[in-house]
């Protein structure tokens, strides 16, 4: 019903202004006034300036912007190949800020200078063999060494050689959370299909396969500094896409295949927090999130906690409803503490075995528990028929 209220007074506002603008056009009746639709040497002069304008407003809001939010980049990569996506990427903003700013400019800058004016004559001419060779020939000798340095960082990126030593972890996603699996001490991941998709093997790992005894599954994901992990993903669901930021990593999850990437992680979780310029960026949002949880506790709400970097496994494609949330915590240790806590986990085939005990234990605590049951029935019918029986025998 508010709704329809609403349409309603923005037709009846509509109507309201229409009859206003008829109103006013009655009483320019008469008036000397310039009715042709012909832009005059001074509409043309007005509009030159304002292009000029806007001009000034696109270059000193991209210098803003630079300065305003110029910090929130990432900054510092954590792997081996974070640099070369990073030269790449500056290489790009280089070029794209350069051709911005001189064909912005000349745009504006010619809309200015050949504005229209009674006393000047366009000059036609149907091509020019010269400009179609500059503006073709300089693009694509740009843009292929842009592509072909791309295609050089890129290759440098994916190629793992089948003798390296590796870690092999596998990247799980499903609507709306990660999980792992490693490979366990033969380094080679167990086969795996969706349709194989029981209990608590929720990842559809085939347990018939040698390769998959040792596999471990899980929930936040480990990785050794110094150490090339090479990483294979799933999809159970829909497209996912594996964003690691601070590594510079990112690759599609496709239902139905398997898709990698490979890294090496150079600082631990603990040394990155240590970097001056994350030092900084924690500071700064302690004490945004430090005036927010006065507000809340005036509020009766609860304090916020203060916030404490990790490197973090993220979503990069709108997944579903819950698709902010699709995270996972990312440790890197050292090599010592990798093998320490990996040492500590159970496999899932270990796991398998004790979700089965504690299965078959609670049938057997179910079945004696039934039985003991149907024993105190027994008992309490015998004595019901005794005290039947001594009730009669009292009344003869």
């Amino acid at each position: 019903m508010t709704s329809l209220l609403v349409i309603i007074v923005l037709v009846l506002l509509a109507v309201a202004l229409w009859q206003l603008t008829k109103i006013f056009d009655l009483t320019q009746v008469g008036s000397s006034s310039d009715d042709s639709q012909v832009a005059s040497d001074n509409d043309n002069n007005v509009q030159g300036y304002i292009m000029f304008g806007f001009l000034a407003f696109i270059y000193i809001f991209t210098i803003y912007g630079l300065l305003k939010w110029g910090n929130l980049a990432l900054h510092t990569p954590a792997s081996e190949h974070g640099s070369l996506v990073d030269s790449l990427m500056n290489i790009t903003w280089v070029l794209i800020f350069t051709v911005q700013i001189i064909t912005q400019g000349l745009l504006y800058w010619f809309s200015f200078k050949y504005k229209g004016n009674k006393d000047k004559k366009a000059l036609f001419f149907a091509d020019s063999n010269k400009l179609e060779a500059i503006w073709s020939i300089i693009p694509s000798v740009v843009l292929a060494v842009l592509i072909l340095y791309g295609l050089y960082a890129w290759n440098n990126i994916m190629f793992v050689d089948k003798d390296e030593d590796v870690i092999e972890i596998e990247l799980y996603a499903q609507q709306f959370k990660w999980t792992a699996r490693y490979a366990g001490q033969d380094n080679v991941l167990g086969k795996a299909n969706v349709r194989l998709i029981e209990g608590i093997n929720t990842l559809g790992v085939d347990m018939s396969d040698p390769n998959a005894q040792d596999d471990i599954i899980v929930s936040e994901l480990h990785i050794p500094k110094g150490k090339k992990v090479h990483f294979k993903m799933r999809s159970q669901d829909v497209l996912h896409s594996a964003y690691m930021p601070h590594f510079r990593a990112q690759m599609n999850c496709v239902p139905g295949m398997v898709t990698e990437f490979a890294f090496i992680p150079t600082y631990t979780t603990a040394e990155y927090r240590e970097l001056p310029f994350m030092v900084e960026k924690i500071a700064n949002i302690n004490k945004i999130r430090a005036v927010k949880s006065a507000e809340l506790v005036a509020q009766g709400g609860t304090a916020l906690d203060p916030y404490t970097f990790d490197y973090l496994l993220l979503c990069n494609k709108i997944c579903g409803a819950s698709h902010y949330n699709m995270q996972m915590k990312i440790v890197v240790d050292s090599p010592a503490e990798y093998k320490k806590w990996l040492s500590e986990k159970t496999t899932l085939s270990q796991d398998i075995k004790a979700a089965a005990a504690a299965e078959k234990t609670a049938e057997g605590a179910e079945s004696t528990k039934d039985s003991t049951s149907a024993v105190n029935d027994t008992v309490k019918a015998v004595i019901d028929t005794v005290k039947a029986v001594v009730a009669k025998v009292a009344m003869k």
